[in-house]
């Protein structure tokens, strides 16, 4: 069937397959960025259609969200169970720019605590864009802190010749963030085994703390390894990691093939905040949403549902030895603010997913098929929450753009201990 559409808005950015998203149903939870908003099982924004061309790729437009296909796009429509519908266009409309611009958080008050989860797209020393992430952690997120990485890889990248280390990695993107006019971060991690952890192959993904020293301490406690777990004991009254850093849970079966939770205890201002660094499984094998079956079966949450009671047990144990302790856990949890995965997170009330704290129209920090969803979590303990002076900000520099350095958006949580 040859259809048209005119005067459409992405929602999708073009991705290097010369593919992009509109919707057909421009006020369907869109948001103030031009964005369509994913926010519930039931929802799953009806107007999103999938823009590819008959003709050259280099002539397919680079397109961010909120830009508009202005005029007529015509040709066959297609279906697919993977993609939904698709137009594959043989007139394309004329790209008009919606001015969508990388966002900048502010800078951390006197007193503010700044905490970050950044996933870095598998960084290994080859890369091309340690300047880029360099400028995007010091000028859009303002230097936080506290950044929590995920997808670091090792000194050989995805070269798969037992390599597991990840300092060079590490010492490139330190040194990029100094040249950038930022601090110079300290870091802390732990070497997982060689291919247990899941990931491109040979490259060894994990989750490391960066810290600016300047600001706050990191407490070392011996012991860590892959496959040791860091325990929780009483040090004169309080919290304390019996292996800092220390990897949480490792040998249970939820983390089989999969990043293994990274806890630090971290001193800011005379207090102790606990942070454990996650990346979750990932969602491949799920049925796509357009699938023939309804609703669609996402498997891949079975996985993600263990790991996030590990992590929950984990927290509980802290708390039930200092209840008042400030935890943070945060990172690629690879689901949704309303998924199960994160109501198992929050179990008992040990937890509470902070990006709740903004408007929903505000809660993404990915884009899939025209969908603006929530897979970047930073979640609290109940002193944090209660504390007063919580600020969370999803920094949209990454997801909303066609030249993105990564396919996720940071998250930046701000709080006075």
């Amino acid at each position: 069937m040859t259809v048209e559409v005119a005067d459409t808005r992405v929602v999708g950015a073009t991705d290097p397959y010369t593919e992009l998203w509109v919707t057909v149903k421009p006020w369907e939870n869109r948001n103030r960025r031009g964005g369509t908003v994913y926010g519930a099982y039931d929802s799953q924004n009806t107007g999103r259609l999938q823009i590819q061309s008959l003709g050259k790729a280099a002539d397919f437009p680079d397109a961010h969200v909120g830009d508009t296909l202005a005029g007529t796009t015509s040709g066959p429509l297609d279906f697919n169970q993977y993609g939904g519908y698709t137009l594959v266009a043989n007139e394309l409309g004329t790209l008009e720019s919606g001015g969508l611009e990388r966002e900048r958080t502010r800078e951390q008050r006197r007193g503010e605590l700044a905490v970050a989860t950044y996933n870095v797209e598998n960084l290994d020393p080859s890369d091309d864009t340690f300047a880029a992430h360099a400028a995007a952690i010091v000028d859009n997120l303002s230097s936080p802190d506290i950044v929590s990485l995920e997808e670091i890889q090792d000194n050989s990248g995805a070269k798969d010749d037992g390599t597991v280390a990840a300092d060079e990695t590490m010492r490139k993107l330190i040194d990029a963030i100094v040249a950038a006019g930022g601090p110079r971060y300290d870091w802390r991690g732990i070497d997982p085994a060689d291919k247990a952890d899941g990931g491109q192959p040979g490259g060894n993904i994990r989750t490391v703390f960066l810290f600016d020293p300047e600001r706050v301490s990191f407490t070392d406690r011996p012991g860590g390894d892959a496959t040791t777990a860091t325990g929780v004991t009483e040090v004169r009254g309080k919290a304390a990691l019996t292996a800092s850093p220390g990897r949480v849970d490792p040998g249970n079966a939820a983390w089989e093939n999969s990043r293994k939770p990274l806890a630090g205890e971290f001193v800011f201002r005379g207090r102790t905040v606990i942070v454990i660094a996650n990346h979750f499984a990932s969602k491949g094998g799920d049925q796509p949403l357009t699938s023939q079956y309804q609703p669609p079966a996402r498997s891949s949450e079975e996985q993600r549902h263990l790991q996030a009671a590990s992590v929950n047990a984990f927290v509980k144990e802290i708390l039930g030895v200092q209840k008042n302790a400030d935890v943070i856990a945060l990172g690629d949890i690879n689901d949704f603010e309303f998924s199960t995965t994160t109501r198992l997170l929050e179990d008992g009330g040990a937890l509470w997913s902070a990006v709740r704290s903004l408007p929903a129209s505000e809660r993404y920090s990915y884009v899939y098929q025209g969908n603006s969803q929530v897979l970047d979590q930073i979640l609290v303990s109940p002193s944090i929450r209660r504390g007063g002076d919580l600020s969370y900000d999803s920094v949209h520099i990454n997801a909303e753009f066609h030249d993105q350095i990564s396919d996720h958006d940071p998250q930046v949580l701000r709080f006075r201990p």
